[in-house]
């Protein structure tokens, strides 16, 4: 063999060589995959405490939201200024401003918020819509596990990991929320489930009537405890507006408003006397939901609705709460998928 071949089989193999122990870092796809597009709609206000965090382990999932549109709901601290930094590094973001109302209105404000982002968007051009707070540091895989959960099951519509609270010492703790409907901070769904339910109720109750509806509908509505779905919630439960007292008034006085029977509310605030505050949380809760009792306040006004609640409440006293759920679940997955359905109504 000639020394210009041999020098031209060396080289050739010294750039083989070379190229094969080069590590290649493919780009990140700007956008998710066909059938993986979700659109995240953030109502925030005042929240420059915790927006950073939230961005940022947003921003770094490991499939990105197709579109994330925040809704600044009247903001009086930085959170105007952070939103603004980062919409213009991100194409993916997109700030939807609103006036300042003069305090935060969870409940029906929230969801106001909400559907002033959703308008700005076409649901046809997504395959998930999530309700998305801005107080929440995720886990990079949170997306990507949610989606792989919808398509292993054809009858989830309506999902959420496990949600963390972190405690003074800095440990934290699995904040106790059943498994028969997805958290309110984080609230995924499919689109065919999300519009034949009829979207979110606008009062105070709409993370409790949703899980109903979806069941209604022949949808499972969860939350899962999956290591690689689990969230921090970077303030406590219910202490958006006014201290956690406050909360547990607001969330009695849903309960009254979604339906709950008097005996339901009285065992689930037992239940929740463990919780902190400890036994005030409890009796806070009951008070909201007498309170409003004795207003004679305003009720959801969906009869179809409140025989199915009062029946789905009664079997879990009955049977006990997780295995209720998982006997309801079962009768939904003997039922065709309602994917087909849904998506052409």
């Amino acid at each position: 063999m000639s020394s210009t071949s041999e020098s031209m089989i060396e080289t050739l193999r010294t750039t083989m060589e070379r190229e094969s122990s080069r590590v290649v870092r493919l780009p990140r796809p700007d956008v998710p995959p066909a059938g993986r597009r979700y659109l995240l709609i953030t109502p925030c206000r005042n929240e420059a405490a915790h927006l950073r965090t939230t961005l940022d382990t947003t921003l770094a999932q490991t499939i990105p939201p197709a579109r994330w549109v925040i809704v600044d709901d009247g903001s009086t601290d930085e959170t105007p200024h952070i939103l603004a930094e980062y919409a213009a590094k991100h194409d993916v973001i997109r700030v939807v401003t609103r006036g300042d109302r003069g305090k935060r209105a969870v409940g029906p404000g929230v969801i106001e918020a909400f559907y002033e982002g959703l308008r700005t968007e076409n649901l046809d051009d997504y395959d998930y819509v999530c309700k998305y707070d801005a107080d929440l540091e995720m886990p990079p895989r949170y997306f990507e596990r949610a989606m792989e959960r919808m398509e292993s099951e054809p009858h989830l519509g309506n999902l959420s990991g496990k949600m963390m609270e972190r405690q003074p010492d800095g440990s934290l703790k699995t904040f106790f929320m059943g498994d028969e409907n997805a958290i309110g901070a984080i609230k995924f769904y499919r689109v065919p489930c999300f519009r034949e339910i009829g979207g979110f109720v606008r009062e105070v109750a709409w993370d409790g009537i949703d899980g109903h509806l979806c069941r209604m509908h022949g949808w499972i509505a969860a939350s899962i405890d999956d290591p690689e779905m689990r969230f921090v919630h970077l303030r406590p439960m219910g202490s958006s507006q006014g201290d956690i007292l406050v909360g547990r008034r607001r969330w009695g006085r849903g309960k009254y408003f979604m339906g709950s029977a008097w005996y339901y509310v009285l065992a689930a605030s037992v239940f929740r006397m463990k919780d902190r505050p400890r036994v005030r949380g409890g009796v806070e809760i009951l008070r909201g939901y007498l309170k409003s009792a004795w207003d004679r306040d305003q009720r959801y006004d969906n009869p179809r609705y409140l025989k199915y609640l009062r029946r789905f409440e009664l079997f879990q006293l009955v049977v006990g709460k997780k295995y209720g759920v998982r006997i309801v679940n079962r009768r939904i997955r003997r039922r065709p998928p309602r994917l087909l359905d849904a998506a052409n109504p």
